[in-house]
């Protein structure tokens, strides 16, 4: 059966009270800049505490389900046989044959929920379902009722038109992305990262990123590679701005001035703090690193301890509990693991010390970082200022 209306459900949204329609508008918002990537015009409806996406004639149905599963906010997706009001003799006939175009001769159990918003219609709801599992029955006679278990539930919602479906797309769950504020990832060509801005977005963050390129000693490739990393986490995060920040000069002051144990911890704190700077430029309300306690010697609790140090924005870390094999999951569903393997180095991994301190000690770092004063301040303001900025996913209206 090829449908021309899907139906869209969310879970958490409906728990806003008050301020549900605020949630809805955002999604809605976010269904019609998603859809508008795809060939034809997409109508997306809000009608009766409901959210339709309606195709045009022609369309590609894999293709709007795909796009469909990248919108936050979104809990399941429906097709919907959307019907004219008939009576129920009509209605009988209707849904026998749409549950035989669906579920042809194979044998399955099911039941029918049926949901009567016009108080006008003829029939009470359970009379409705009784009719209608009847009609079933007697149109399929390898079909059977399970009301506890059943593999199928048919629901009808008898409204200004009637809405007839039983198939359940999963979408991605999550809360709208634009509804929480907006937040400043620390992008890496690494696995983690991307998977941390996905994470983030998913509760409705909004992200631009940063990106610490370090040439010569990090290539042009590097570069395209995190650019590609953002593009395919933009397409569930929504456009994400990438400042694309030449570290080089800041990197070589600190392995030329500080001792080696110390260079990832002094080199991340001021990586923080220039991400800060953008976060401040962008409206940022905090920093989001892809940071998992003990996978290298820089995520320790004692080294994450002194990165903190620095920022006064809060620091957002999604993936810090998680092990390695659950953030390579989670990436390989975003479809950004097989970009990140790319063998091109970044700029943490060129001046990695050969035996990196693991319990740092904050007193021991300030020290180290004194010997910078009056030598690196210049190069921060340097970096930030001539640092690229680059859109990917597109824009955002409001910029």
């Amino acid at each position: 059966m090829r449908y021309q209306t899907y139906l869209i459900k969310y879970a958490e949204i409906g728990t806003k009270g008050k301020n549900k329609y605020v949630f809805e508008d955002k999604l809605v918002a976010q269904i019609r800049r998603a859809l508008r990537r795809l060939l034809g015009t997409y109508d997306v409806e809000k009608r009766d505490g409901r959210i339709y996406v309606h195709a045009p004639e022609e369309y590609e149905p894999q293709d709007l389900i795909e796009t469909l599963q990248r919108v936050f906010g979104i809990w399941s997706i429906h097709p919907v046989l959307r019907i004219e009001k008939t009576d129920p003799q009509e209605l009988r006939g209707q849904v026998a044959d749409y549950m035989k175009d669906v579920y042809g001769d194979r044998p399955f159990t099911f039941k029918v929920r049926s949901k009567r918003a016009d108080k006008g219609y003829p029939l009470h709801s359970d009379e409705i379902n009784r009719e209608l599992g009847e009609a079933v029955l007697t149109a399929l006679p390898n079909a059977r009722v399970d009301v506890h278990t059943p593999e199928v539930v048919l629901q009808v919602e008898i409204r200004d038109k009637i809405n007839i479906f039983s198939e359940k797309i999963p979408g991605p769950g999550g809360m709208p992305v634009g509804t929480a504020g907006r937040a400043m990832l620390l992008l890496s060509g690494g696995i983690d990262s991307p998977v941390a801005g996905y994470m983030i977005a998913r509760r409705g963050v909004e992200i631009d990123a940063v990106y610490f390129h370090a040439p010569p000693y990090t290539s042009e490739r590097a570069k395209d590679k995190v650019l590609e990393l953002a593009k395919i986490v933009s397409r569930y995060a929504g456009p994400i701005c990438v400042h694309v920040v030449n570290f080089t000069k800041i990197q070589l002051e600190i392995y030329q001035t500080c001792p080696h144990d110390e260079l990832t911890i002094i080199m991340r704190r001021y990586m923080m703090r220039i991400a800060e700077r953008f976060a401040g430029q962008d409206g940022a309300l905090g920093l989001v690193t892809g940071e998992s306690i003990g996978q290298v010697a820089s995520q320790t609790m004692y080294s994450l301890q002194c990165t903190n140090e620095v920022c006064k924005l809060p620091v957002y870390r999604p993936v810090i509990a998680f092990d390695k094999e659950d953030i390579v999951q989670i990436a390989k569903k975003l479809g950004s693991y097989e970009v990140s393997i790319q063998p091109y180095e970044d700029c943490c991994t060129i001046f990695v010390a050969e035996h990196p301190v693991t319990k740092p000690r904050l007193d021991a770092i300030r020290r180290s970082e004194a010997l910078l004063e009056g030598k690196i301040e210049a190069m921060v303001e340097e970096a930030v200022e001539t640092a690229e900025s680059v859109w990917v996913g597109g824009r955002r209206s409001a910029d």
